[in-house]
């Protein structure tokens, strides 16, 4: 970042150089508002964070405990809401990204009103989304810079020495993280998926993940009726993100290919082989097939291939599409891998049915026999259920080890029977607790996960903090239910929302209005404002 004195100097070089007609312009003024804007452009944003990224990968590979996390968000206040936080209370912003979510932009950001996820809501509003959670958090750094200035005028004036204020100024360190941005599956052919994401990038995406379903039928990786494409499908729509990239001048963005081969097991094409081990007979030798000894095996409208020299023909559904062979899922998914990390991904994201460390170590060990630093983005999904699913586990283990049990329900009998809430304080729930708190830990180390991410917190926390609100302002608790729980809270945890005016820029602007018209600005602070009242 450029230093506040060399800043500073330039400014008032320039200003110089245009004589009187500048004179109204301090340098020092100017010098501020530049330093509150450092990055001017979503490519200049781009650019840094792939950087930013690109080391964490590095920083990653030599320890695999420097892994990376990000929450998905679906507005630019709750990204910057969640960034501030971080800065906070971890005092840097590391390690830390911010991510976009298809299923939340169609949910909560589509004119059509909330849609499920299957690429039906506006692809524009997903670089809109982008440009949103840059603003916001571009508008985090002036805040918190106009306090620092702030600060600094404040020392002048009683002659103090500002050194130290100075130097806060110099190492400011941005709340500009990078975003993990969701393309669904392109929205689209191949050139649809490479005008999507230059506008993506435009706006300040410097890693795309997109997956390997059919674009005009695509579903929430955690529910049914998935459809996979052949690779060469997919394999093109990754070329057409890297030409975005490089068109853009983002050489080092980061391309995420997911695969949802693992709970997927229809196809809507069946690719053409020209060579005996191709990519295309290798995916054609998942489909589930019967053999055909005769024409009389074929019925009119029938088709039949030759799969290892034998003539077959596929199992095709009422709906035209194909159906995979039972039992080869993780067999699809290590060829997805491989294939989209031989051919320009540059991370993983496997779709689970559940969070299971050893499960996912499983997939990934294979894949690193190929490509010995595979790494994988996870998705720490809330279609999960978490606690179920580690009781789960727990109970198993300890059955397995001959443990008594004969306290807790058996899972086997009924599916839901340890969410019981008097289960809530048993070793067995402590256990589980511990396992979902060591989960994101355990996983970048035993099964390659680079980057943690929840898809869907800000929509569930939004919910729930509406829901506690509600029930008590409209029942006994009436105006207490906000001033105890959400005022006093935030006052107490120090948040810059409890001064929700300067938080939405009120500050700034007065000292612009300074900047612009000095002792004439009409403020909006000042000794009747409110907000001194916190």
């Amino acid at each position: 970042m450029t230093r506040y004195q060399s800043q500073l100097d330039k400014f008032a070089t320039l200003c110089q150089t245009q004589g009187k007609t500048w004179q109204s312009i301090s340098p020092e003024f100017a010098s501020r508002m530049h330093l509150q804007n450092r990055f001017k452009t979503g490519l200049d944003i781009a650019k840094y964070t792939a950087k930013v990224m690109r080391e964490d990968m590095s920083a990653y590979d030599l320890d695999s405990s420097q892994y990376t996390q990000s929450l998905g968000c679906w507005h630019g206040f709750t990204a910057q809401q969640m960034m501030m936080a971080i800065k906070r209370h971890q005092k840097t912003t590391k390690r830390s990204y911010v991510y976009l979510s298809g299923w939340m932009v169609a949910a909560l950001r589509s004119e059509f009103g909330p849609l499920p996820d299957q690429s039906m809501h506006e692809k524009t509003a997903v670089p809109s989304l982008i440009e949103e959670i840059y603003t916001f958090l571009k508008q985090a750094d002036a805040r918190e810079l106009d306090h620092l200035y702030r600060e600094l005028d404040e020392a002048n004036a009683k002659g103090l020495d500002s050194s130290a204020i100075v130097e806060k100024i110099d190492n400011f360190e941005t709340h500009i993280v990078p975003i993990i941005a969701d393309i669904d599956a392109g929205f689209g052919n191949e050139e649809a998926t490479y005008l999507l994401a230059k506008k993506m990038i435009e706006a300040g995406a410097c890693a795309i993940q997109i997956e390997n379903q059919v674009s005009d039928a695509k579903q929430c990786g955690h529910q049914a009726g998935k459809v996979t494409v052949p690779h060469e499908d997919f394999l093109s729509k990754i070329n057409a993100v890297r030409y975005a990239f490089l068109e853009l001048g983002v050489e080092n963005g980061i391309i995420v290919a997911r695969t949802d081969s693992l709970g997927a097991s229809l196809t809507q094409k069946i690719p053409v082989s020209k060579a005996p081990g191709d990519l295309a007979s290798q995916y054609n030798a998942f489909l589930d097939t019967t053999p055909v000894n005769s024409a009389d095996d074929l019925q009119d409208g029938e088709m039949a291939i030759k799969l290892d020299g034998e003539l077959r023909k596929p199992v095709r559904l009422d709906n035209g599409l194909y159906q995979f062979r039972a039992g080869t899922e993780k067999d699809r998914v290590v060829l997805d891998c491989v294939t989209s990390l031989q051919s320009g991904a540059d991370l993983l994201w496997i779709e689970t049915e559940k969070p299971n460390v050893q499960q996912i170590a499983e997939l990934v060990n294979r894949v690193k026999e190929q490509v010995p630093n595979a790494k994988l983005v996870y998705n720490n999904s809330p279609s999960f259920n978490w606690t179920l699913k580690f009781r789960e586990q727990v109970y198993a283990q300890w059955q397995e080890e001959g443990r008594d049990l004969s306290q807790y329900p058996d899972p086997s009998q009924d599916a839901k029977a340890l969410m019981d809430p008097q289960l809530d304080n048993s070793e067995l729930a402590a256990a589980a607790d511990i396992l979902v708190q060591n989960f994101q830990r355990d996983g970048a180390r035993e099964a390659g996960i680079f980057h943690h991410l929840i898809t869907l917190p800000t929509y569930h926390t939004a919910a729930l903090s509406t829901d506690i609100l509600a029930e008590g302002y409209f029942g006994d608790l009436g105006m207490l239910a906000y001033v105890r729980d959400v005022q006093r809270q935030e006052i107490r945890r120090e948040q810059a929302s409890v001064k929700h005016q300067d938080l939405a820029g009120s500050n700034i602007g007065d000292t612009h209005k300074e900047y612009f018209s000095g002792e004439n600005a009409l403020k909006a602070g000042g000794e009747a404002n409110t907000m001194n009242q916190f």
